[in-house]
């Protein structure tokens, strides 16, 4: 369970899962203070693909995508984040249009990075991933 929850955020300690693969999703988080690990369970085994950290945000394909969660998210020490939903997200874009290029900036940027693990891996691998 969250250490404390207020208006301006939810606070998670070490190991907590805030979302967790395979669930529904109706928001997305932004990383107000710490740092979070994203991970990917295969089998019995669970990859870690990388860290967040403040400024950061996840779980944003929930509110484009009406699917499961794709990983899962844990708190690294002590994290804080805000949840925002559909509505609030949709709201904040109207008043600020910067708002949605820099979250398709991000989104583009993760894709593009993802490509070249993809293609690294088909290479290491001799074509057979």
């Amino acid at each position: 369970m969250a250490e404390s929850d207020s208006e301006l955020g939810r606070t998670y300690r070490n190991g907590e899962i805030i979302v967790r693969q395979g669930e529904a999703g109706d928001c997305m988080y932004v990383i107000q203070e710490g740092e979070v690990e994203v991970i990917q369970r295969h089998g019995d085994t669970d990859v870690e693909l990388g860290t967040m950290s403040a400024g950061d945000f996840f779980g944003e394909m929930a509110l484009f995508q009406n699917a499961t969660r794709a990983a899962s998210v844990r708190a690294r020490g002590d994290v804080r984040v805000m949840t925002i939903d559909k509505k609030t997200l949709l709201r904040r874009v109207k008043e600020d249009p910067l708002l949605a290029y820099n979250l398709v900036q991000t989104m583009s940027n993760r894709i593009r990075e993802l490509h070249v693990k993809l293609a690294e891996a088909l290479f290491q691998s001799g074509g057979q991933v």
